[in-house]
């Protein structure tokens, strides 16, 4: 599993975008997407879970990210991108 974020900012969104924005809004990871955003709609963070398989790397995942993203058909712009892959994550038990 990867959870992808991407950081941008909305180019040209009208009334209809917005509200769709606000509609998906939260900060959970999902495999649709999620937004959070700024006061007037126009920055966001975009959270993603996209699965992986036994050979998918950090740039399947962000293609798999950028896919979601672009199926909410808001007019965007990237400007940063950040993959991280669960299967690395180490959970430390307490005793």
């Amino acid at each position: 599993m990867f959870r992808v974020t991407i950081r941008g900012k909305f180019k040209g969104l009208d009334d209809a975008g917005r509200a769709a924005v606000l509609a998906t809004s939260g900060a959970a990871y999902t495999e649709a997407g999620t937004f959070t955003h700024d006061a007037g709609v126009t920055a966001f963070t975009f959270r993603c879970q996209v699965p992986a398989g036994p050979d998918d790397g950090e740039d399947e995942a962000a293609l798999g990210a950028m896919a979601a993203l672009e199926a909410h058909g808001h007019p965007h712009e990237i400007l940063q991108l950040a993959v991280t892959d669960m299967r690395d994550i180490k959970v430390r038990r307490r005793r």
